[in-house]
């Protein structure tokens, strides 16, 4: 996908925030600052810097900029066929919200669940808002990655389907206007963050798999 420096999702916020300066600065000079102000909101909610680097293939990056909201390990995920550790992100109104893949492989599942519009810090916003989740097959790996929208959030993006193959930080979509992310992984993984570390998606290290376990955090219990 072209890297544009600005989410297309953005433009159509942007330029009618662009007409209407233009329209106001017509009326008025200084009621312009009334569509400016909105503008530049829209360029820096949508932005999308690059996210470049070598391929990891033993370690899972993060899928979303934000703050680590929890790390909690599940007894079975159906999707990996045991026990996982789920990491929960919440993104803010200042944070980049796209999403980005932890891990190269194909898409093996996505899965569409409508819901709620709970704040996303909220701890049971998880289960119960509108949520869109994708798998990740990586060979002998699996992952998921569920895009979870919040209060403001309403709109989920998902550019891949099943079949499709997708490269470690390369973008699979975005959640507009604040929200939650999580990545479930399997259980042996050696978790790499804990709660309250801010991570950047296609660049913090989440997680390693055991072909390059070295020491880390200790997941917390929920």
């Amino acid at each position: 996908m072209k890297q544009y420096p600005v989410a297309p999702e953005g433009w159509p916020f942007i330029s009618l925030a662009l007409v209407i300066s233009i329209i106001l600065l017509m009326i008025k000079p200084w009621l312009a600052v009334f569509g400016l102000i909105p503008f530049i909101f829209f360029c820096f909610f949508f932005r999308n810097p690059a996210r470049n680097g070598p391929e990891s293939p033993h370690e899972l990056l993060s899928p979303a900029d934000g703050r680590v909201m929890s790390v909690t390990r599940l007894d079975h995920v159906e999707d990996l066929d045991g026990p996982a550790v789920c990491i929960t992100i919440f993104l803010s109104l200042f944070n980049v919200h796209i999403n980005r893949a932890p891990i190269s492989g194909k898409v093996y599942t996505r899965r569409y669940r409508p819901g709620k519009y709970l704040p996303a810090f909220k701890s049971h916003a998880s289960e119960l808002n509108e949520r869109n989740t994708i798998g990740i097959d990586a060979g002998n790996r699996k992952v998921l990655v569920n895009q979870i929208t919040g209060f403001i959030a309403r709109r989920i993006v998902c550019d891949v389907t099943p079949g499709d193959t997708v490269r470690q930080r390369a973008r699979f979509g975005m959640i507009r206007f604040g929200s939650c992310t999580e990545l479930i992984c399997p259980a042996d993984v050696q978790i790499k963050v804990q709660v309250g570390d801010k991570v950047r998606a296609g660049q913090t290290v989440m997680a390693a798999f055991p072909e390059s376990v070295s020491s880390g955090p200790v997941v917390t219990e929920p």
